[in-house]
């Protein structure tokens, strides 16, 4: 059921993407009728959230089955605080040996109360995904708020509610209700950033446990496509392994944890403040093997041979496997109700993506895997990168996936059937409908699904 409107972008932006979805060679294929219905349920879904809630177990530290008893019993302590417990059902993948499934009940039917708080669009999402409001995504309340009162929490679809309002009429969404943790003093008048909760949701639009500080190196949310890009990868144990764009370190992580901990994985990124999340992130799971630096990968290739350091830049050839998760336009992340971004903005991450490619390619091994992975939905960023991929570097094959859980690449870059099908696109819009009623568990899981693409090379 959507109870959202279709995501907000801008209108260049938007004949843009249909121009993507309904490009020559997906219209010779599915006809008119349907690549615009595919286009429209691509719009609507963004919107709402995935019908999962995705945690990707550490079981390089404990059993799956013992991690979701310990899970079990954390949520249910959670839900004894809630004013409407719910049947708490913690499912294990059927093919994916590393991850549960929590499904998320909605759009659930919650009246509307006269008090309203609204907040940031990031804010926004993050609610829908099962988080509480935290202060700083606050950006008006009622004039007379105070700790204890209920409240509707709604998301400014435009970013034109101006902090500190006491009312708001732009465009917004209806979110859930909740219970203010704080007074509105405390949110806008203290002299200090606010921190914490600012409003607890009982009654959420889609019900999902929060996992703020529920077992924090055994529980790690991760969207199932990002997990999938692990297992595609294939670390073995006593691998060098390189990520190239490894902020905030989720897949640096799993990278590791995959190879027992056996090994090196160096993680690059361009900000300072990510690479310490990366260290922290590894601390908390217990794992030694990481080594991160801040690091420009476009830069990361060494030309002088008696290069000895033990960072950046790396002599070519030094790597058995490289992740390039590459920065990207985004466009698949769920929910998102509006992207402000200029179709500029949209098409800029090509030549970036190709400099990392350049790189990625000098830096692995012969007989070496790559894997590219992005979370958006564009052509110009996923099958047509691979198009060019293999035009431009012939000593890159595509490889079959495992496991392959999505859709095969799409229509429009000029690439074979059969390379298409060696591709992972995670596609959401192509199974809209049925999600939202008949499809079972694990189809459901499986299909709805954030926007995501991988593509598996290997250098010969």
């Amino acid at each position: 059921m959507s109870v959202f409107p279709r995501i907000s972008l801008k209108p260049d932006v938007t004949e843009y993407l249909k121009s993507v979805f309904l490009n020559k060679e997906v219209l010779a294929a599915v006809g008119q009728q349907e690549a615009e219905c595919r286009f429209q349920k691509l719009l609507t879904c963004l919107s709402h959230p995935p019908s999962y809630t995705c945690v990707r177990a550490s079981t390089h530290l404990a059993a799956l089955e013992e991690i979701r008893r310990q899970l079990g019993e954390e949520l249910k302590k959670q839900q004894m605080c809630s004013s409407s417990p719910e049947d708490l059902q913690i499912l294990p993948h059927p093919r994916i040996t590393d991850v549960l499934l929590l499904p998320v009940d909605g759009p659930r039917p919650v009246q509307q109360l006269s008090s309203e708080v609204v907040v940031g669009a990031q804010c926004g999402s993050a609610v829908l995904r099962g988080a509480h409001v935290f202060a700083p995504g606050i950006l008006g309340s009622p004039k007379y708020m105070k700790t204890g009162d209920m409240v509707s929490v709604f998301s400014d679809l435009e970013g034109r509610c101006t902090r500190g309002a006491t009312s708001f009429q732009g465009k917004k969404v209806f979110l859930g209700n909740g219970v203010a943790e704080m007074d509105r003093s405390t949110i806008f008048c203290t002299g200090e950033p606010p921190r914490g909760i600012g409003v607890r949701m009982v009654a959420p639009l889609y019900q999902s446990p929060s996992f703020d500080g529920v077992l924090p190196s055994l529980a790690f949310l991760q969207n199932l496509p990002s997990v999938v890009v692990g297992h595609v990868l294939g670390p073995r144990p006593g691998e060098r392994i390189l990520d190239m764009c490894a902020a905030p370190g989720g897949k640096t992580c799993h990278i590791a944890a995959l190879m027992g901990d056996q090994g090196e994985v160096v993680a690059l990124d361009r900000i300072r403040n990510k690479i310490d999340r990366i260290r922290q992130n590894a601390q908390m799971l217990r794992l030694q093997s990481i080594k991160a630096f801040c690091f420009n990968s476009t830069q990361a290739v060494s030309s002088d041979p008696a290069q000895q350091t033990e960072g950046p830049p790396f002599l070519p050839d030094s790597f058995d496997r490289v992740l390039l998760d590459a920065p990207c336009s985004g466009l698949g992340q769920r929910p998102n109700m509006a992207t402000t971004w200029s179709l500029k903005e949209i098409c800029s991450y090509q030549p970036l993506q190709r400099k990392l490619f350049h790189t990625a390619v000098q830096l692995l091994k012969k007989g070496g895997v790559l894997v590219y992975s992005t979370c958006t939905v564009t052509l110009a960023e996923n099958e047509e990168q691979v198009a060019w991929a293999l035009d431009t570097f012939p000593c890159l094959t595509l490889q079959p996936q495992e496991p392959h859980i999505g859709a095969e690449g799409m229509l429009g870059a000029g690439l074979s059937p059969e390379q298409l099908r060696l591709l992972q696109r995670f596609s959401p819009e192509l199974s809209w409908d049925q999600t939202q009623t008949t499809t079972a568990f694990p189809g459901r899981a499986d299909s709805d699904t954030i926007g995501f693409f991988i593509a598996k090379f290997l250098k010969n």
